[in-house]
């Protein structure tokens, strides 16, 4: 630090240094034009009117000085006032905003109060709705349980009757037994006990499982149950194509069999009808036939034997139904008119005891009106002898009779 003329300068000061600057010019130019003066008499004067116009420039570098120091302080001054204009506004905004901050701290305290109040009371209300429903859920639960339970001892019951449907199906002659029960079930359900008999022998001894008592023609027809369950779950469980092909052909020969024995064991001339049925219990082996082996349907209507399953069985049965009803109304045709002959005399018997009870009935209300006259005669006759006077009696009378005489009351 400096002190020029009462002020003090730093000595980084842009004027302090330009002065300084200066200064040391002027001292490098006195020195040198000392040096000059010394050289060279001749060169003082305009060395001295250079040193009167440097000591000009110096004096107007002085007001300079004084004037940047001026301005300076100038710059200071306004420089300290916005600085304390800024401060006082940065103030008052911080202020400003604080005030707002706590403003909306507070509104949203109340704000939060409120909402936590009303999410404690939805909370509660949905608590208890929750107690409700859990409570309805359990119960529901376990009726579910119980529920559950019962159909699980259904299921173990249906798994142990499948374990013995299984068992009856892997041996042929229960697998037969099975399908003759089941033909037996739908048979009985769709005629009635006089039109079928089962096992019936016929004359070549051989039983066939039903034979439908139709009348001629066509006459009674035998229903055969037929069970080709092995080759058709080895075509079921066949996995290349070879071995569907290889499996499908024994399938189809294997219902071949079928159909060729019962041609053969039931369709009789003179005693059976022209034609067999052969029933399959199982819709899924029915399907099956038509769909992969129409060769072996189309060869079973050949030889006269109509695989039918359960539902197409029933369907059969139900128009063989309708046969036997309309073959016995033909049979019963000649009582009927017996029947109604006989009706006829009992409708003309009972309207000739008609007629008689009619005339009967003519009679009686005849009699009845004739003895409604006589009960009116009687009545008149009753009255007039009312009116008579039995103590006023004449002492003299002709012919010895003594008259009555009428009271005069």
């Amino acid at each position: 630090m400096i002190e020029i003329a009462g002020t003090q300068y730093a000595l980084n000061d842009p004027v302090i240094l330009v002065g300084g600057g200066v200064v040391a010019l002027i001292l490098l130019l006195l020195f040198l034009s000392l040096r000059a003066a010394n050289r060279s008499a001749r060169m003082a004067e305009p060395l001295a009117r250079q040193m009167a116009h440097l000591g000009q420039h110096v004096q107007q570098l002085g007001q300079g000085q004084e004037q940047l120091r001026g301005g300076l302080q100038h710059v200071s001054d306004t420089q300290a006032n916005a600085q304390m204009q800024v401060i006082q506004t940065v103030e008052a905004r911080l202020a400003s905003v604080q005030q707002q901050m706590n403003d909306r701290l507070a509104d949203n305290a109340m704000k939060s109060a409120r909402a936590l109040a009303e999410m404690q009371e939805r909370m509660k209300e949905t608590l208890h709705g929750s107690s409700k429903q859990t409570a309805t859920s359990l119960t529901q639960l376990q009726e579910r349980l119980a529920a559950i339970d019962k159909a699980q001892d259904n299921i173990t019951k249906l798994s142990g009757d499948v374990l013995s449907l299984q068992d009856i199906l892997s041996n042929k002659q229960r697998r037969g037994m099975f399908g003759e029960i089941q033909l037996n079930d739908i048979v009985s359900k769709a005629l009635p006990a006089d039109g079928y008999s089962l096992q019936a022998t016929l004359s070549n001894g051989r039983r066939a499982d039903c034979l439908i008592h139709l009348p001629n023609p066509p006459g009674p027809i035998v229903i055969d149950a037929k069970f080709p369950l092995e080759d058709f779950e080895a075509l079921a469980a066949a996995q290349t194509k070879a071995d569907v092909e290889r499996c499908l052909r024994a399938f189809g020969a294997a219902v071949k069999v079928h159909i060729k024995a019962i041609s053969e064991k039931y369709i009789l001339d003179g005693e059976t009808a022209d034609g067999a049925l052969m029933f399959v219990p199982s819709e899924a082996i029915y399907a099956e036939l038509h769909a992969r082996l129409p060769d072996v349907v189309r060869e079973g209507f050949a030889a006269r034997v109509w695989i039918v399953s359960p539902t197409t069985c029933m369907a059969t049965l139900n128009t063989m139904r309708a046969i036997l009803k309309d073959a016995r109304m033909r049979e019963q045709a000649g009582a009927i008119r017996k029947e109604l002959g006989l009706l006829h005399k009992d409708v003309d018997r009972l309207g000739d005891r008609v007629s008689n009870l009619d005339r009967h009935f003519g009679q009686a209300a005849k009699d009845i009106s004739e003895i409604k006259i006589s009960a009116e005669k009687a009545g008149r006759r009753a009255q007039r002898l009312d009116n008579f006077d039995f103590e006023e009696i004449e002492t003299k009378a002709e012919n010895g009779v003594v008259p009555l005489a009428r009271h005069e009351g």
